[in-house]
């Protein structure tokens, strides 16, 4: 399994690339009153059929040509169960997926959330061709970040330049520290 929720998010935000999305929501929200971590990562891919909605989490299941085992959703949905929590994934050829994890925030069995800023930073810079919007909320205190705004100011200055990947490593880690004020997930 792996050891931090961010690292499956990267990994089901990899499948959505794969799938061909123009676009990629993610949302991180933390609900201490609900005592849930609730992550959603929707794209508008290529989508899935009724039936490889149904094996998609079998560990020995995958589309890919590269190896027989796709274990990545598979481990996230068993995280967020042994959590107390629940998984879904929805999808729809030519429309796209939504999975769906809901880990229970107290549980000591939820792993740590892990380096969200990383993640998305990644996501971003490694992905130019795909619009990011992401979402990151504890208690009501909440950021977003869009590629697509992000886009339009930079007028075709890339993600990688170094000053700009700066920038957006900045803006994630300083917006997280202000949405949590010191508060781990």
């Amino acid at each position: 399994m792996m050891p931090e929720i961010s690292l499956n998010i990267l990994d089901v935000a990899e499948n959505s690339t794969r799938a061909q999305a123009s676009l990629v929501t993610i949302t991180v929200e933390a609900d201490s009153a609900a005592d849930t971590l609730t992550i959603v990562i929707k794209d508008d891919g290529c989508g899935m059929t009724e039936e490889q909605v149904a094996q998609v989490t079998d560990p020995f299941y995958t589309t890919r040509k590269t190896r027989s085992v796709g274990l990545g959703v598979s481990f996230f949905k068993l995280a967020a169960e042994l959590s107390g929590g629940h998984f879904a994934i929805s999808s729809s050829p030519g429309v796209g997926t939504t999975v769906t994890a809901v880990f229970g925030l107290s549980s000591v069995d939820r792993m740590p959330l892990g380096d969200m800023t990383a993640t998305m930073h990644s996501l971003i810079t490694m992905h130019e061709d795909t619009d990011f919007l992401y979402r990151y909320t504890y208690d009501g205190d909440s950021f977003e970040l869009s590629t697509a705004d992000f886009r339009e100011i930079l007028g075709g200055v890339s993600f990688n330049e170094p000053e700009v990947s700066q920038y957006i490593r900045e803006y994630l880690r300083e917006n997280e520290a202000d949405v949590t004020k010191g508060r781990s997930i």
